[in-house]
């Protein structure tokens, strides 16, 4: 087997970022691999009091540097710069994110790297562009509205996209002025970490990048429930949304950004392009072995063209290959970890013991590592696990209808409203079924993002509150204020 790189030759970043240097402390979590199941390391996980320091090291330097009230093109200079630097060390990064993540070398190569560096640029140039309104009121007065930086954001991201997500964050953050306490996942910590080492190394003052280690219950509930965070942004479950909520209710009232679960649809039309719609449906599900929040989970296909469809649907499964995410080629992803296979495998038995047919797959391959075959289920109906459970795994539901309306019922979920995918050659269905369609971004005869940032990526129900991406996100980094004078 010939390796892109040799994951036990990697000098990792080690300790706590906070106030432009790593922070040394006990190490308590281990880091394993995903690809092999073999320990790569170790890191920290920072208490009450580690927490305390990365946001005291955040408020210093925003009052030192003045970072919210700098000329706005300093700022985006330094991000700019910044964007520059992750590209120029876009080989050390891509090792860091494939080590311990499930993003193949050669993808997080060649796109994860060149799409953070292209998110911090776009929200760069933010910083001098969005501003406060003039507004009309009666003679002798005079209103505006103007706005300004919240202060400290706490940043909680996950492990399916871990650079990618601190770009979110920290882009958008960054540009409107903010300071950030950041907690990657504990799986997938590594890229944070020298993105906010490089983040120093670009101009941006030190302390306004500070990354905290550690797990969700002791470090992510620290920072969320911090009374010196003024807002909270986080990716990831609904139900850990939901806990997050909860912990900044019990703490004190502050706004939060949430991009939670999601349980997509995706209908296909009998005038759909099938080839077309096939290679789109296994887009939806397939890249990162089906782990990330807008994969297209629901097949929903008129009756007339399903056999044909899934016939393709499982030629395509079949034909995807694993491997290590170190490898020289990207292979197909394994699961982050054998806790979550575990999961997506109780699910699809569950499945399965309420009546769904395994049309492939429903099993993990047969080798080292993580890894779980490509599924596609039918036979199921709107109480079936498969339908109702974020399964976050490369398991699809297959279904079929007979109109429009069984269309729209079998698309509406109960949970989650965040994706659709709509296939279809008819424009006129295409309008109007993309209003019905209960979900904060509806693609048509596309599944997937592109790299118009401008979009803006959020759910409806419970995927979540808020946006990330777009004009939206940096407006959600700033908040405003109304003011009236009498002249």
């Amino acid at each position: 087997m010939s390796f892109a790189f040799d994951p036990t030759s990697v000098s990792l970043p080690s300790g706590h970022f906070i106030g432009g240097d790593y922070v040394a402390a006990p190490e308590a979590i281990e880091v394993i691999s995903p690809s092999t199941g073999q320990r790569i390391g170790a890191i920290a996980c920072a208490d009450a009091q580690m927490v305390d320091r990365a946001v005291a090291s955040a408020r210093q330097a925003l009052k030192t540097s003045n970072w919210g009230g700098l000329a706005p093109r300093d700022r985006a200079k330094a991000l700019h710069k910044w964007a520059d630097l992750m590209e120029a060390e876009a080989p050390y990064l891509a090792q860091l994110e494939a080590i311990c993540s499930s993003r193949p070398y050669a993808q997080a190569l060649t796109g994860d790297i060149a799409v953070t560096a292209e998110q911090i640029r776009f929200f760069a140039e933010f910083a001098d562009k969005e501003c406060g309104d003039l507004v009309p009121t009666s003679d002798g007065q005079f209103g505006y509205i103007s706005d300004h930086p919240y202060g400290v954001i706490g940043a909680v991201t996950p492990w399916n996209f871990p650079i990618s997500m601190a770009g979110w964050k920290l882009g958008p953050a960054l540009a409107a002025g903010n300071a950030v306490v950041i907690k990657p996942s504990e799986m997938t910590p590594y890229t944070t970490l020298y993105m906010a080492e490089l983040s120093v190394k670009a101009g941006i003052p030190a302390g306004l990048v500070n990354v905290a280690l550690g797990d969700g219950p002791t470090t992510g509930n620290a920072i969320t429930g911090h009374p010196g965070i003024d807002k909270v942004s986080f990716t990831g479950s609904t139900r850990a949304g939901a806990a997050i909520m909860e912990n900044i209710a019990r703490h004190g009232i502050k706004p939060m950004t949430l991009e939670l679960g999601g349980k997509s649809p995706m209908l296909v039309f009998a005038d759909a392009d099938l080839d077309k719609a096939a290679e789109c449906l296994a887009k939806g599900i397939l890249p990162n072995a089906g782990q990330f929040c807008v994969a297209g989970s629901r097949i929903l296909v008129a009756r007339e063209v399903a056999d044909e469809l899934s016939a393709k649907l499982m030629a395509e499964f079949g034909r995807q290959v694993p491997d290590v995410t170190h490898a020289g080629a990207a292979g197909f992803s394994p699961i982050i970890s054998a806790r979550q296979m575990g999961r997506i495998d109780s699910i699809v038995k569950a499945a399965r013991a309420k009546g769904g047919e395994i049309l492939c797959g429903g099993a993990a391959f047969d080798r080292e590592g993580s890894f779980y075959q490509p599924t596609l289920i039918a036979g199921v109906d709107e109480t079936n696990p498969a339908v109702t459970e974020e399964i976050f795994g490369p398991v699809a539901t297959f279904q079929t209808f007979d109109s429009e309306e069984d269309a729209m019922a079998l698309a509406a979920h109960d949970t989650y409203g965040l994706c659709a995918g709509l296939f279809t050659q008819d424009l006129s269905r295409a309008l109007r079924l993309s209003g019905r369609l209960e979900a904060g971004t509806v693609w048509v005869n596309r599944y997937g993002r592109s790299r118009d940032h401008i979009l803006p990526t959020g759910g409806w129900k419970a995927s979540g509150l808020g946006k990330d991406l777009g004009r939206e996100a940096y407006r959600a980094n700033r908040r405003t204020k109304s003011v009236l004078i009498d002249l």
